[in-house]
């Protein structure tokens, strides 16, 4: 294949460019089978791809070989609503995924913000979240049952049609979330529930970011259970404004954004109980929305971060340090003293509910002394998350951005432990190299030469 036909395969949505020698689209788990044995036999890497979206570098071809672009398996979308179930080939957009649930009344829960463009395979790679994970989970918690081709081309299935399965090993969590270095997914089971019969939207507005994680922890002790808690900061709030009016207030510290559902009596009366809780604790207003379109306003806003912040600078590092929710208040503190410190456009959004936060830091990767101070703000948010109890990641996985830092968290014994699993399933290390695994003395590397 000619370079300029690689280019658009050699990097995703996070940093480095890395161009694989070929890239092949399978449509069917016998090729993607016969194109692993080859690989296999040859000791080439093979790197599974879907739409890019990913965030920690997951699917770049970091020791060149194949890349195997999954997005032509999109065949199989089966709801099967008497059990329960929906069975999916990696290639499906999640977002389809949920419409086509939708349509008997079901709901796949786990909504990553890139669920409009994701494919359910990357989904499952990475073992994605997204805002309802605080009350209903993250992918891990609704895969029943997996088709995986091995590392040698095999072919295995792992789980089951059923909700409960205790067979041997559970496989199928070990497969979720490793990112690609165990195999190649080729089919999911996926459980599906009920949908909430009513949802319900409040907008609470702040002053101070720290009485914002302080309210948090109060909604989150007080037996109600959002199915969504966003904050956005204050800088998140002048960029949407800027970017596409919608009326936040531009002076505010923090906003909290938080969605009920259930029983519509259940809903109405949980909002007026999370409100008097916000307003007790300081929120300097409270507003519930009255209709569905000013609920779907509510979230829109929230949905244009991303694009928004971008419009100040144009490179995005977007982490998701995650740390317990007792701890949200003191990780809003010491982000707005890194902030500070190295002198970084950092802003703060994402899932304060189970402390899914995302500091993200706007910069210009052509400016290398800046890049430079945004590495080291990175490393001290990782630490922090860290020394708080928390952990790397919540939901963007590991890939090469964090594959540094994961003796900090895992210790020596076990990254190792790990380690072991990895050369147990892939002595040759074709799967996905490069990824998870830190190579010795690899640090974070984001300017360029």
């Amino acid at each position: 294949m000619d370079k300029q036909d690689l280019a658009s395969y050699s990097f995703d949505a996070s940093f480095g460019i890395h161009f694989p020698e070929i890239v092949i689209q399978p449509v069917s788990t016998d090729e993607v089978a016969r194109i692993v044995k080859l690989a296999y036999q040859h000791t080439i890497p093979i790197c599974p791809r879907g739409q890019a979206t990913s965030l920690s570098g997951g699917p770049l071809a970091v020791e060149g070989g194949i890349v195997l672009d999954m997005t032509k398996m999109n065949q199989v979308l089966d709801i099967m609503p008497d059990d329960l179930i929906a069975i999916v080939s990696p290639g499906i957009i999640t977002g389809d995924i949920h419409r086509a649930a939708d349509k008997y009344g079901l709901m796949y829960p786990p909504d990553p913000s890139s669920s409009a463009i994701s494919t359910i395979g990357g989904n499952l790679a990475e073992n994605a979240g997204g805002p309802r994970g605080l009350k209903y989970g993250v992918t891990k918690d609704y895969v029943l049952g997996l088709e995986v081709v091995t590392p040698q081309g095999e072919v295995i299935r792992t789980g089951s049609r059923t909700v409960k399965n205790v067979t041997g090993y559970d496989l199928t969590k070990l497969i979720v979330g490793a990112e690609g270095t165990l195999g190649i997914i080729t089919q999911a089971i996926l459980q599906l529930i009920p949908k909430p019969r009513a949802t319900g939207t409040l907008m609470a507005i702040f002053d101070d970011i720290v009485t914002s994680g302080k309210a948090i922890s109060q909604i989150l002790t007080s037996g109600i259970l959002p199915a969504k808690m966003e904050i956005m900061d204050q800088a998140c709030i002048q960029a949407v404004e800027s970017y596409q009016p919608s009326g936040l207030p531009i002076d505010a510290e923090a906003i909290l954004l938080i969605e009920i559902d259930g029983h519509p009596r259940a809903v109405e009366k949980e909002l007026v109980e999370v409100a008097a809780i916000f307003e007790k604790i300081g929120a300097r207003k409270v507003i519930i929305a009255k209709t569905q379109e000013e609920s779907d306003s509510l979230w829109k806003a929230r949905k244009m971060v991303s694009p928004a912040i971008t419009r100040v600078k144009p490179t995005k590092i977007s982490e998701d340090a995650t740390v317990p929710r007792s701890k949200i208040p003191d990780m809003f503190a010491r982000l707005k003293e890194i902030r500070d410190k190295y002198n970084v456009n950092l802003v703060v959004f994402g899932h304060a509910g189970d402390g899914n936060l995302h500091p993200n830091i706007i910069a210009d990767k052509r400016d290398q002394e800046e890049m430079k101070r945004v590495e080291m703000a990175v490393a001290e948010i990782f630490e922090t998350a860290i020394a708080l109890g928390g952990t790397l990641s919540g939901e963007h996985g590991i890939g090469t951005m964090k594959s540094p830092f994961m003796e900090m968290e895992l210790g020596v014994v076990g990254l190792d432990m790990m380690k072991r699993i990895k050369e147990s399933w892939d002595p040759k290390n074709i799967m996905n190299p490069g990824k998870i695994f830190p190579k010795p003395g690899q640090k974070l590397v984001l300017t360029e030469g």
